[in-house]
């Protein structure tokens, strides 16, 4: 199995403690970040709406930004079951892997509601329903405004060394949107935004290339 990170974005870092998320991605430190354009429709025609992804850290938290321009409707399920609620939203997502060979892998899908969906899985979707990201070690903070929304998010090292995702300050990374295009009696329709094109001719973010790697300086 060949299937090495293909994309490389940098984090800097910043003082211990200094960068507070509220879900507006303002704070000045974002300033400093890096800001990741290069998302693509990989199985769908055209450009698709401009989003972007910071991220930044310090001695204790990798903090994420994602910001998405949209002029269609974002669309959002009300259910009351928030996990089931996320998979029939439009969401970002970020999946990590300490290897290609994914045994296991991560999984955060948030909305701009900040709900999350949180899962570890093995290759291939092989889910554990047990499991869930320790609050003490995930922050997640959203704002849905007028011209799109914002999504703010922060995981704890301690966790990330625990499951060996961070190793030598790198961290193997998928960085996705679900672009829901329509909501109909709790039936949802998206389009799947990547940062990188996976090898697949069918919409799938749960194989080995559809990661990238994370670099923190």
């Amino acid at each position: 199995m060949d299937q090495k990170p293909k994309s490389v974005y940098s984090l800097r870092p910043v003082n211990k403690g200094t960068l507070q998320i509220n879900g507006l991605g303002d704070h000045p430190l974002w300033e400093q970040a890096v800001s990741l354009t290069d998302f693509i429709y990989p199985w769908n025609e055209g450009v698709p709406p401009p989003m972007s992804f910071k991220a930044l850290h310090d001695e204790d938290w990798i903090y994420g930004l994602y910001k998405v321009w949209e002029t269609d409707a974002v669309n959002l399920s009300m259910e009351e079951d928030i996990k089931s609620a996320v998979l029939k939203s439009d969401r970002v997502e970020i999946f990590l892997r300490s290897d290609e060979h994914m045994n296991p892998y991560f999984g955060l899908e948030m909305d701009p509601l900040g709900r999350t969906y949180d899962f570890e899985a093995s290759l291939y979707r092989k889910f554990n329903a047990g499991w869930s990201w320790p609050k003490d070690q995930l922050m997640v903070k959203g704002d849905l405004n007028e011209s799109g929304y914002t999504l703010e998010f922060a995981l704890g090292k301690a966790l990330l060394n625990k499951l060996n995702l961070l190793k030598n300050n790198h961290l193997q990374a998928g960085l996705f949107r679900g672009k829901c295009i329509s909501l109909k009696d709790e039936m949802a329709e998206f389009k799947w935004i990547s940062w990188v094109r996976p090898d697949s001719t069918s919409p799938d973010f749960h194989i080995p290339s559809s990661f990238g790697e994370l670099i923190l300086l």
